[in-house]
Formats: structure tokens, sequence, C-alpha cells
């Protein structure tokens, strides 16, 4: 599962690059004209990341930063849907001092 967001769906879409000649009429000239097209790519801009689930496992998804900045995580699990808040695992020497603070507090 390449360039896909396993949240919303989001994968590469294809569009045209177009170039253009001339003069805007705007700034005095006859108009702009068509040269060519050719095919281009949009990528939507994906992270891996590791999440904690509401069970607390721990998660690898590739998300789209629509999806990290929204902070919550719909996914479907068997025949329903899941929503739940994006929390990211710790990892290593933090995961560490989490538990050392957790255990201290």
């Amino acid at each position: 599962m390449a360039r896909v967001c396993q949240v919303t769906g989001k994968r590469t879409q294809v569009g045209n690059n177009v170039s253009r000649r001339g003069l805007p009429k705007k700034k005095g000239g006859v108009g702009l004209r068509i040269t060519s097209r050719t095919k281009r790519t949009f990528k939507p801009n994906l992270q891996a990341i590791r999440v904690l689930d509401p069970e607390g496992r721990v998660l690898r998804l590739k998300v789209s930063t629509k999806v990290i900045k929204a902070g919550v995580i719909t996914l479907q699990k068997g025949d329903k849907t899941v929503s739940f808040p994006l929390v990211k695992a710790m990892r290593g020497r933090n995961k560490r001092a989490l538990e050392a603070l957790q255990d201290n507090g």
C-alpha cells in the first residue's frame, strides 16, 4: 500500500502541467495561449507514525498530515468503524522516562 493514507484513503492523483506563452490581456497583450500539456502527479504528504490504540497496542500507520493535524483516527475494525484520539507512541528513552514518571507520580 504505497503512498495511500490508511485513514482517509488519500492517494497519488494525476493532473496536467500547462505551459502557456504570450502576454495576458490584463497586461496589454493579446492573451495567453496554451502551448502544451504534460502529465504530472500530485502526491499526498504522508508520514509514518506509531499510534496507541484504545487497547494500548502500538499501530504503525501511514497517515496524511491532515489526519495528524485533526488529531482523530477513524479505522475500520471488522464491520464497524472505531474513532479514537491520535496519541503518538513513545519510543526508546522517552518511553522509559515516561514509565519512570508514572511510577513516581
